[in-house]
Formats: C-alpha cells, sequence, structure tokens
C-alpha cells in the first residue's frame, strides 16, 4: 500500500478522502433520527461512534453489551478489545473509551427501548420494529452513515469513515490535546492520525490573511 501511496503521489494522483463529520454537520444528521426503533438505534449508534474516538465501522459493529458498562450517572466505559491498532488483543488503559453527555443518553435510550442486556449492542431491525438477535456487520454501519447524510441533506462523499475523520477534524479546529485525542481513536503514528484531519478552507486562514491591510475589503 505505501508503494501505490507512493506511486500515485508521483502521478500527482490524490488519495480520495471520505468528507468529515463535524459536529455541525454531525448535528444535522442526529437531526434525521426519530423515536422510533430505528431512529433510536441510529441516533445511538452515530453517537457512540463519533464520541469515543472515531470508531471504525467494524468496532461499531463488533461492540457488545459484555465490554459495556455504566459509571454512575457520569455515563458508559467501553472496552475496545480487538481492533486494528489492538491487533493481539491485549489490555490497554486506553482501551477504555467514554460515553458520555448526549452520547450516553442515547446509548441508554437505546438499551431501553430494544430490552437488550447481552450481546451485540446494534442490531438489525424488521420494517415492523422488532429488533432482531443479529448484530449489524460493518457494511450495515456504513450504509447507515451514509443513509443518514443523504437524509440530512448534506453534500459531499460521506461514510463509516466520516465519524473517524470528524472527531479527529473537530479535535483539531478546537485545538485539543493531541495526545488526549490520539488516545481516544487508538492512533499511534501521528502522521496517520493526522491523516483523518480535514483542514478548513485555505482562504479562511488567519496565516493567509497576515498581509492583508486593516482597510482591505473582507471577501
Amino acid at each position: 500500500m505505501k508503494n501505490v501511496r507512493s506511486g500515485h503521489s508521483k502521478r500527482g494522483v490524490k488519495p480520495h478522502k471520505q468528507a468529515a463529520l463535524t459536529k455541525e454537520p454531525l448535528q444535522a444528521v442526529l437531526a434525521t433520527c426519530d423515536d422510533s426503533p430505528r431512529g433510536r438505534r441510529d441516533r445511538a449508534l452515530l453517537l457512540f461512534g463519533w464520541a469515543s474516538g472515531g470508531r471504525r465501522r467494524s468496532e461499531i459493529a463488533g461492540a457488545t453489551m459484555e465490554n459495556l458498562r455504566k459509571v454512575g450517572s457520569r455515563g458508559y466505559l467501553y472496552t475496545l478489545g480487538h481492533s486494528k491498532t489492538n491487533q493481539d488483543g491485549k489490555v490497554n488503559p486506553n482501551d477504555d473509551k467514554p460515553i458520555a453527555g448526549i452520547a450516553a443518553q442515547a446509548l441508554e435510550q437505546w438499551l431501553h427501548v430494544s430490552g437488550i442486556t447481552e450481546g451485540p449492542i446494534f442490531r438489525r431491525i424488521l420494517k415492523g420494529g422488532r429488533v432482531l438477535d443479529e448484530g449489524l456487520d460493518p457494511t450495515a454501519v456504513r450504509k447507515i452513515v451514509k443513509a443518514r447524510c443523504l437524509q440530512a441533506g448534506l453534500v459531499g462523499d460521506f461514510s463509516a469513515h466520516s465519524l473517524r475523520s470528524g472527531f479527529v477534524t473537530e479535535a483539531g479546529r478546537r485545538r485539543m490535546d493531541t495526545a488526549d485525542a490520539m488516545a481516544m481513536t487508538g492512533h499511534r503514528n501521528y502522521e496517520t492520525f493526522m491523516g483523518y484531519y480535514r483542514a478548513e478552507d485555505p482562504l479562511n486562514r488567519e496565516a493567509s490573511r497576515m498581509m492583508l491591510d486593516d482597510a482591505d475589503p473582507v471577501a
């Protein structure tokens, strides 16, 4: 893959990247989720994936009740096991991902309406609203994100990876500590972590305006 990227770079081909679901567009997506079982599930899924550090679709699909524990009124802690950045599944203090605030509320509402107490957290739902025992697969997570973004009227190429890039980009915009943000995402390599960052419009950057006179009109 490194050689492929290098070859593309030499030919001037830029790698395709999904748009980032930062806070504002994510809120628009959440607004499409009603109080039906499907709406509750999708809202909880989106917030779980985003707020816990931008989880990958495989991590969301593989989330189980056995790895989730409630911490009083503060929210939940989800223990991330085997993942792309933890291939051997060894226990690491950074494997505990917080689910707090509206993400915790959405998760609690989903668990209440679904009656789930064990097994997969996010499951298939029939058209009539019946929640099945079968968990979602990673492809279904991707389809849910894309469908909700389309329903919200967002412009851009959004996918499950948009949750991860959205978290990283929002953390960067808010000047969050990089080490803390990387602990949440699970990245060990800074370059890989920054690969999820989506820069703002270059013409909106303060650094691009340093030569402007105070009297110059700003477009």
